[in-house]
């Protein structure tokens, strides 16, 4: 499709604002992602990757500034508060903390410190015919164990040393590239229950709350720390707690912004299992049981997920809540 998009615009490089003209023999469309080890690799686990797609106009910097222009009118470009630390709360907002209009936190994107998130940048056409061309490159990994992809979104973090994107989880499984620079990203098993509990999981599925999700110290020993560079890239499911961190060691003065790309996706198994959690909670919260996790039963989960359905539909209709990306 990427390359169809391309062709149909006389082989020319979209940078949204602008368009730049490029030599036909310049550009390619063989650009992929593989596991770094594909015989270990399962879509289950948390996996190391390689990659090319640092090296793809689009996802260079004069491309980004102009993909956050197009998507700032519509509170897609998020901002931390100043001062967070891979310990605090992961609250962002539409507007930089300083009131820079989003030119002028491009232009000073290289100052320590700087920070901004590219939410949903399918958002534009030609980002949503990227995001479809990674997965593609990668969907045989994904279908032999998780057939039903659907929705793929992107997000994009740029950042200057020294700078963190705090201790989360996400319901969508996640093929994280490293694009400039350099992070640290820490992940945790999805089903380290030392780490984040049954119940937190449950209801930030359910809910869209991290309040039982929280970074202690005993929790760090616990991670799979990642030191990444351009070309590397991490894949880890559905509720993995992560975070990252980037230190200002390797700056150098024409080399300051470390840029980050999240392409996430669901599939049927991380809908069912997002249907049983929702029946899970009633479990836990009515009748004060502690059910057995998705993924531990195939004929529990079959039996579960059909009533979480009905229990999410509910939520959210009866209720008039705003329903969560493949949440039931």
């Amino acid at each position: 499709m990427f390359s169809q998009l391309l062709d149909s615009r006389s082989a020319q490089v979209i940078e949204l604002g602008r368009i730049r003209q490029a030599n036909p023999r310049d550009l390619r469309t063989d650009y992929h992602v593989r596991p770094a080890d594909p015989a270990k690799f399962s879509i289950d686990r948390i996996g190391q990757l390689k990659h090319d797609f640092h090296e793809h106009p689009l996802l260079q910097l004069s491309a980004l500034a102009d993909l956050a222009k197009y998507l700032a009118p519509r509170n897609q470009c998020r901002f931390v508060r100043p001062g967070i630390t891979q310990a605090s709360s992961f609250e962002h907002d539409p507007r930089d903390p300083q009131g820079k209009s989003i030119d002028e936190v491009f232009e000073r994107i290289h100052e320590p410190k700087s920070w901004v998130a590219l939410y949903n940048i399918e958002a534009h056409p030609v980002y949503a015919a990227l995001l479809e061309q990674i997965i593609n490159t990668v969907r045989p990994n994904i279908e032999r164990e998780q057939p039903g992809i659907f929705l793929v979104t992107g997000f994009i973090f740029l950042s200057a040393p020294p700078s963190v994107t705090p201790f989360h989880i996400d319901r969508e499984n996640n093929f994280w590239l490293q694009l400039h620079g350099r992070k640290t990203m820490s992940v945790w098993d999805r089903t380290d229950r030392s780490v984040v509990g049954a119940s937190a999981i449950e209801d930030f599925i359910v809910g869209q709350t991290l309040e039982g999700v929280r970074l202690k110290d005993e929790h760090r020993e616990r991670s799979h720390d990642f030191e990444t560079a351009p070309g590397d890239g991490i894949y880890f499911p559905s509720t993995s707690p992560h975070m990252t961190r980037s230190d200002p060691d390797w700056v150098k003065s024409d080399d300051g912004v470390s840029v980050s790309l999240g392409v996430t996706f669901f599939t049927s198994v991380t809908r069912r299992h997002a249907q049983v959690h929702h029946f899970n909670r009633f479990l836990r919260r009515t009748l004060k049981l502690s059910p057995a996790e998705p993924g531990s039963s195939v004929l529990r989960d079959s039996l579960k997920a059909p009533l979480g359905h009905v229990l999410g539909a509910t939520r959210y209709k009866l209720f008039r809540k705003s329903e969560p990306p493949g949440s039931y």
